[in-house]
């Protein structure tokens, strides 16, 4: 049983938000009783009340607090020593009122539970004196009227309790009622959107992958959010030449998401030039990302052309962490940024690099979410940690060491992921 009372529900108790004047509310009522058992086998058996804490073993003053299902208010259920003054409180009128939108309905379901009520619900009419004065003429009095039903009920100690319905109230909670489904309907709409919007960018990573003979890749794209802003891709720019792409949009979120499907729609609307022409490819990709984003918008991007014959790796780092290229003899070269990020800059230039790719090399492209995952004590993964698991499995195929540099980032960091997770690894094999 708990021993504590229960957590504040803002909901029911109608927390302020704002800061002036400390938070106050009603925690309890005390209402004494002679037999605490058998007070909450009928408060929580008969009325429905919920057991909100117990310390009849754990205090000197054997008490139980128990709850009504809304609202936060409880009634502190006590048992006073057989000799004390306490005892001549037991069985009296409390002046406790319990509200509820029917008060025929809870009469009838509790009478059948066999609580005892002194009267049937009745209908009446409150008429209280509330003196209005209006400006500049004589005061006048306002009589508002309101209609409720009323009964009381009691305990089987005698203890006993009122039971209303007011018309306010009643319209009060229909209207809360009706918010709360329309909340509802808003978040399962907004849920059944965001799975759409998953399903759509699932489908912008790529679906297949073109074969080539020197070289076997992978990628692998694990997102904080439903949708996220990493992207990467592989682009067949034919002639035996394959465009690998990795790129990171600033944001998070459905805002990021949109600006990844603009770029990813750039890039492959544009890649026709990319083998011939990288730089004008990367070019005119930066203007049309300029164009059909917000000036704060940008991505950084990896993007490397790959030649299946000759082995040879042309790349621009746009602003992207460095690619890493173990060799086979355990040599480790970082591909470093030749080039700014792209979106934020009208007039933009691309700068190449290339490199020869061997037998038993490995590349890995891959976004910060990798590095920057962190542990339980807050340390970074970081650089040489994703260094160490591409040369301990270094032998193995390139689908097992993604998978294998995935694992060993998710067990360093067990916890919620917090960014987006991409890698792109690729080995360079006996042809």
């Amino acid at each position: 049983m708990s021993s504590s009372p229960p957590p504040l529900n803002s909901e029911d108790s109608a927390l302020r938000l704002e800061t002036q004047g400390a938070y106050l509310r009603i925690q309890s009522v005390a209402v004494f009783v002679r037999d605490l058992d058998r007070s909450v086998g009928f408060y929580v058996d008969k009325l429905g009340f919920n057991l909100a804490f117990d310390f009849r073993t754990q205090s000197r003053r054997p008490v139980v607090g128990v709850a009504p299902p809304d609202g936060v208010a409880i009634l502190m259920l006590c048992q006073p020593q057989p000799d004390s003054a306490e005892t001549k409180l037991i069985g009296r009128a409390t002046q406790v009122v319990f509200v509820t939108e029917d008060v025929v309905a809870k009469f009838r379901e509790w009478r059948r539970r066999g609580v005892e009520f002194l009267s049937t619900p009745r209908l009446r009419r409150l008429q209280p004196r509330v003196k209005v004065v209006a400006s500049r003429s004589p005061s006048q009095e306002h009589t508002p009227i309101w209609g409720g039903i009323f009964t009381r009920f009691k305990d089987p100690d005698g203890n006993s309790f009122s039971l209303v319905s007011f018309d306010e109230v009643n319209r009060e909670i229909e209207a809360q009622r009706r918010a709360r489904t329309e909340q509802l309907e808003f978040q399962r709409r907004t849920a059944h959107e965001m799975e759409i919007a998953k399903q759509v960018q699932a489908r912008l990573f790529p679906q297949c992958l073109p074969p080539l003979q020197s070289l076997e890749y992978a990628g692998i794209c694990l997102q904080a959010r439903p949708v996220g802003g990493d992207y990467y891709d592989f682009l067949d720019l034919g002639r035996d030449r394959l465009g690998l792409v990795i790129g990171d949009v600033a944001g998070k979120g459905i805002a990021a998401a949109l600006l990844m499907a603009n770029l990813q729609a750039n890039l492959r609307s544009q890649c026709v030039m990319a083998s011939d022409q990288p730089e004008r490819f990367l070019r005119s990709a930066n203007q049309l990302f300029y164009e059909n984003t917000v000036d704060s918008a940008y991505a950084t991007l990896f993007f490397a052309e790959y030649c299946d014959a000759a082995r040879h790796l042309r790349y621009a780092n746009c602003g992207h962490v460095s690619g890493l290229l173990l060799r086979h003899h355990g040599a480790l070269e970082r591909l470093r940024s030749t080039c700014t990020v792209l979106g934020l800059f009208k007039e933009w230039d691309c700068g190449m690099a290339e490199c020869e790719l061997f037998p038993g090399d490995t590349l890995a492209l891959y976004t910060d979410g990798i590095t920057e995952s962190f542990s339980a004590s807050g340390e970074e993964f970081g650089e040489e940690r994703l260094c160490a698991a591409m040369q301990s499995h270094s032998r193995i195929p390139a689908a097992a060491l993604l998978d294998a540099i995935v694992s060993a980032v998710q067990n360093f960091s067990p916890q919620e992921q917090h960014d987006d997770i991409t890698l792109i690894v690729a080995k360079c094999r006996e042809v």
